[in-house]
């Protein structure tokens, strides 16, 4: 990213109105999803499938976490990371889990794991403002260097995840997170495909870093940065 580029607007600057209007749909989407999980639950509460109530419940709960880090940390995530995370959850826990759509459509979860690869690449690379200390890219440091952290930070997260559900299989019979009658293909495509992921995000970071081009990635992670002003600017101005 070019110093000119990267620089973040003064907090509490007027955003466009057509910025505004997307925000506004995301949030009607994201409170789409929510309702949709509300009446999720009452329809599990009604056919006493109290497992699938609880873990519908729990998946509401995860879409508020944006809302919570604001109240309670001070943390402001923009509307599509928002959206983003909501439409995650309840595809890979209400609609593949309660739903048993990993059972019924082999290629879920496979585009599951593509997407988690894509969601860990934009964590990694908000992740390099913030081991900086900076808003913008870090004097001195290459934009290869961060493209290569924001894949390599979401394929070691993707190995984590593989490694937890080894264990929780063998710890919880039945749970049969890894499919046992896959086994060791089953693991290995959930890791290549996170790698295509990562990689996916890692080559769209570095044309934004070598070009300023936007996207809605890009936009994202810059507005991130520009509304949580004390997260970044931690060190001296270089």
């Amino acid at each position: 990213m070019t110093e000119s580029s990267t620089r973040t607007q003064p907090p509490g600057a007027a955003e466009e109105p057509d910025g505004q209007l997307r925000e506004r749909v995301y949030r009607v989407l994201t409170l789409v999803i929510q309702l949709v999980l509300v009446a999720g639950v009452v329809g599990f509460v009604l056919l006493r499938d109290w497992p699938n109530a609880v873990l519908t419940t729990l998946v509401i709960v995860l879409t508020l976490i944006p809302r919570l880090l604001k109240r309670w940390f001070r943390v402001d995530v923009p509307p599509e990371f928002q959206l983003v995370a909501a439409l995650f959850v309840f595809c890979a826990i209400f609609l593949g889990t309660s739903l048993g759509f990993y059972g019924r459509f082999l290629w879920w979860d496979t585009a599951l794991h593509t997407t988690s690869g894509c969601l860990l690449g934009i964590v990694g690379f908000i992740a390099v403002f913030l081991i900086n200390g900076t808003d913008h890219r870090p004097e001195g440091m290459r934009v290869s260097l961060i493209a290569v952290f924001g894949f390599t930070f979401a394929v070691t997260l993707g190995v984590f995840w593989e490694i937890y559900e080894f264990v929780a299989d063998n710890l919880i019979p039945g749970l049969d997170m890894q499919v046992v009658e896959t086994g060791v293909d089953d693991t290995m495509i959930d890791m290549i495909v996170n790698l295509i992921g990562a990689a996916v995000i890692a080559l769209l970071g570095y044309i934004f870093c070598r070009t300023g081009r936007q996207s809605f990635i890009v936009d994202g992670v810059c507005k991130f940065v520009r509304r949580n002003p004390r997260l970044f600017n931690r060190g001296p101005e270089r």
